[in-house]
């Protein structure tokens, strides 16, 4: 996995642009005992005309939605939070970086109820490359279906982006990497594909791109949804579908995507090879128009770039 290459100078936190080291919370903290945040992983990429960040609106939406699910009171509208990334990218002197709003109750109160827990937002900017290394991206990534299950319906939200829903990801991960295996595939719990321990997946049959429905417990991925926008246009037909667990094994090609991993073919299932073994044309047609728009080599005719200006960013965006 790529690693984090080290602080920045500045991070956000609830309107304020504070030193890296400055960034804590204590050890009572409600997030850290409960798992009470929810958070967004973005990415801002450098392009020819500078920084500039993917789906930005989206990604900040979908953070105030998994705010809302856990009833956590966010004081930020949308606006807001899409200012505090962009000041908090400029402050770092950063074009490509990855981006996690984070939005937690703090404080030093125990036990589950959250009457009188403050709740603390934080924007945090990093170096990260490659999520499963430059060689999946190029050649395919080795995965394994994992013995860990999505969550059941009516369990926990999994439209929600929250740092508690991680944990069965932790396991899926961790049970991989032991096996040799650079990610595992979740079922979910009528034992149909749902998606990697991070990531959105799909798999290509026939000609036609399969992905999994949010009825699986899946993440709502904006990556996902950018790949159904950009696969259509190039002319492949997509379609979600409820994929039974052999359907892995007879695919034709297959990639995950997700902010973090964007687009990462998969050359083999179980050790099963996936197709030829290798990333796929339509794999490769996918990877290089969405690489292309996000690192500004094509047209953002989507509207899905929010350029980072040349400037100092304000000490507060409240």
């Amino acid at each position: 996995m790529a690693q984090v290459k080290g602080p920045t100078a500045k991070v956000w936190r609830d309107g304020t642009l504070v030193d890296w080291a400055d960034a804590n919370v204590h050890i009572m903290s409600h997030a850290l005992h409960y798992g009470s945040s929810v958070f967004e992983g973005v990415r801002c990429y450098e392009t020819p005309a500078g920084g500039a960040v993917f789906r930005l609106r989206d990604h900040m939406n979908r953070l105030i939605d998994s705010a809302k699910i856990y009833r956590l009171p966010l004081k930020y509208s949308a606006d807001e939070l899409c200012q505090a990334v962009v000041d908090t990218v400029a402050a770092n002197d950063l074009k490509y970086c990855y981006i996690r709003p984070l939005v937690a109750r703090t404080g030093q109160q125990m036990g589950i109820g959250a009457d009188g827990v403050p709740l603390e937002t934080f924007i945090i900017c990093w170096e990260w490359s490659t999520y499963l290394g430059h060689a999946a991206t190029e050649n395919g990534a080795d995965v394994r279906v994992s013995s860990w299950r999505r969550a059941a319906p009516n369990t926990f939200p999994t439209l929600a982006k929250a740092g508690g829903n991680y944990l069965n990801s932790q396991l899926t991960k961790a049970e991989a990497k032991q096996d040799d295996y650079a990610e595992g595939i979740m079922l979910d719990t009528a034992g149909f594909v749902a998606e990697g321990s991070g990531e959105n997946l799909f798999v290509l049959r026939k000609g036609t791109l399969y992905t999994s429905p949010l009825s699986s417990g899946i993440l709502d991925g904006i990556t996902r949804d950018s790949v159904i926008q950009i696969a259509t246009d190039l002319g492949y037909p997509v379609k979600e579908m409820t994929m039974p667990r052999e359907f892995l094994y007879l695919a034709d090609e297959m990639f995950f995507c997700g902010t973090a991993v964007e687009i990462t073919p998969i050359r083999s299932v179980d050790r099963l090879p996936v197709g030829a073994g290798k990333p796929g044309p339509m794999t490769r047609a996918i990877q290089d128009r969405y690489m292309g728009i996000v690192q500004g080599r094509y047209p953002d005719a989507y509207g899905w770039l929010t350029p980072v200006p040349v400037t100092e960013a304000a000490s507060t965006t409240r």
